[in-house]
């Protein structure tokens, strides 16, 4: 991700995460010095599976029931990896054990830590890519589509692209133009994902420049519309996928402890990991998960 982003915040690299053991202690580095982290792991990586179902119903804690719902194999392990992955992440920014961390849902679908609004999340996967967004000033939305997805064509100004949008893409060279929208797409889901909107904010209502870097929501006629203090980055992943970000700075200040034992009684996380029973630490302790 090389593309500039708007001014007063820079953003780290994206930091593929191989495995239950991987480089939380950059994610650390990156929340401290960034106030937000992008990461990224491959589903193949991230097998939780393989721990043993009361390994498996540990971490995944209230999206254990959901996950018992599914019953494709592939979206299955899908749901289990990309919720395993958040909370690894999650538990790496608050310095707890994963399986202490409480997913919630918003009701948009959207990620949040329950009981504690320090650090903000958001989730994407897609063709066999996950990707995790924690933030520490302001809500984040990540997003990504692989380079090869077609959303060029007819229609655009109908269901994706403003006005403007499409003027500026039609005037682009023919090869430019699927890879501009790709990343219309992807700051336009990773925008509306922070605002907790989802598909409910219809992406033809607002606007981002298809060639050049954002540094502002635009209107549909793109002229800037001031919405707030907004850090946007897209670029390419891996040579395979094309990344979006936005990050809010609410304006409250940067969230600089970010450990639960800071902000929570120290007993109530001993109280959670003494509820998993003996039995399960020990199965813990022998495993990789």
């Amino acid at each position: 991700m090389k593309a500039p982003t708007a001014p007063g915040r820079t953003l780290g690299e994206p930091i593929e995460i191989r495995g239950p053991s991987g480089d939380w202690g950059r994610v650390r580095a990156d929340l401290d010095r960034h106030g937000a982290a992008v990461l990224f792991a491959r589903q193949d990586a991230w097998r939780p599976q393989r721990a043993g179902l009361p390994r498996l119903r540990a971490l995944l804690g209230r999206d254990w029931d959901r996950y018992l719902e599914l019953t494709h194999p592939q979206v299955r392990g899908r749901f289990a990896a990309s919720r395993v992955l958040l909370r690894f992440a999650a538990a790496a920014a608050l310095g707890v054990r994963p399986e202490s961390v409480e997913i919630g849902y918003g009701l948009t679908g959207r990620p949040q830590l329950r009981g504690y609004d320090g650090v903000h999340l958001s989730l994407s996967h897609t063709d066999g890519l996950l990707l995790v967004g924690l933030a520490t000033d302001g809500p984040i939305g990540v997003d990504a589509e692989p380079d090869e997805r077609i959303l060029y064509g007819p229609g655009l100004d109908r269901h994706l692209c403003t006005p403007y949008e499409r003027e500026r893409i039609e005037a682009l060279p023919l090869a430019e133009r699927n890879p501009a929208v790709l990343r219309l797409w992807t700051l336009k889901e990773a925008y509306s994902k922070a605002l907790g909107l989802g598909l409910r904010f219809r992406f033809t209502d607002f606007g981002f420049p298809p060639d050049r870097a954002p540094v502002d929501v635009l209107r549909p006629d793109g002229t800037p519309a001031s919405v707030g203090r907004w850090t946007f980055r897209t670029g390419s992943l891996d040579d395979r996928y094309t990344l979006g970000v936005a990050v809010q700075d609410a304006g409250f200040g940067r969230t600089t402890d970010t450990a639960a034992g800071t902000a929570l009684d120290p007993g109530i996380v001993d109280a959670v990991v003494a509820a998993l029973g003996e039995e399960e630490r020990a199965a813990i302790a022998a495993d990789a998960w």
